[in-house]
């Protein structure tokens, strides 16, 4: 049988797939079987190489080690045989596929102005290890939300979700449907909502949203202040900012 070498990355930290597949790989497999959540591979590298890894160290001290497999996805290495050079790894929900980006779901209003100010002050002023880019969806009159749409997929591809929560009594019916497709597609530490706090403008959120996921403000300054802190602390599972 003839053998088909496969590219293999290992992932320390998160990075996006397109800068992935522009380093060097670290690792070289021969896939034998893949399952729908499974895979199992040799590896073709030298044995002394594969054992002098960082990644192989890691997995010798019992941690997650994780690999971007070309053509096939992100995976888990579950067990490795050296002496018959076999892998066998797990299918996992490593975030690979996100880009960096953060996408706002606006509301039309005051406070929606006032919050895209804000989140491009932070992408502006905020160092990273990939540079971040503000998202927005964009509100078009009589426009139906498709789910194959370039906007669903951006929605989707973003780091954290951000919406526009504010509004007299209900939300905005466009926010209200990209927040819903977002809390199925997308973990709750990716989910940011904003809500101006002003007797008037209460809108009813459609589902519960934890409080480490909200962010209620009372006037610009206190967003400004605000914000910063909260997206800083739902990016940090990526570990993009610089110390």
């Amino acid at each position: 049988m003839a053998i088909i070498a496969l590219r293999a990355w290992y992932l320390p930290q998160y990075e996006p797939l397109e800068h992935i597949e522009q380093r060097p790989h670290d690792l070289r497999l021969n896939k034998s079987s893949l399952l729908k959540t499974a895979l199992r591979a040799d590896f073709l590298d030298d044995l002394e190489t594969v054992q002098r890894s960082e990644w192989f160290q890691r997995y010798r001290l019992g941690e997650t080690v994780e690999f971007y497999i070309e053509g096939s996805g992100s995976y888990t290495i579950a067990n490795i045989d050296v002496l018959s050079h076999e892998i066998y790894f797990i299918k996992s929900d490593r975030l690979s596929y996100l880009e960096p980006t953060l996408f706002f779901s606006p509301a039309d209003s005051p406070s929606s102005d006032e919050i895209r100010t804000a989140l491009k002050a932070f992408v502006t002023n905020t160092p990273s290890r990939f540079p971040l880019e503000l998202v927005e969806s964009p509100r078009l009159a009589n426009a139906p939300l498709h789910l194959e749409s370039p906007v669903i997929t951006q929605l989707r591809r973003s780091l954290i979700f951000i919406a526009d929560g504010s509004g007299n009594e209900q939300l905005h019916v466009m926010v209200a449907l990209e927040l819903g497709y977002a809390l199925a597609s997308k973990r709750r530490n990716q989910l940011l909502v904003i809500q101006q706090e002003h007797p008037s403008q209460r809108a009813c959120l459609p589902i519960e949203v934890p409080s480490s996921q909200r962010l209620i403000y009372s006037d610009p300054h206190e967003l400004r202040e605000k914000l910063p802190l909260v997206l800083q602390g739902l990016l940090k599972p990526f570990e993009l900012f610089r110390e």
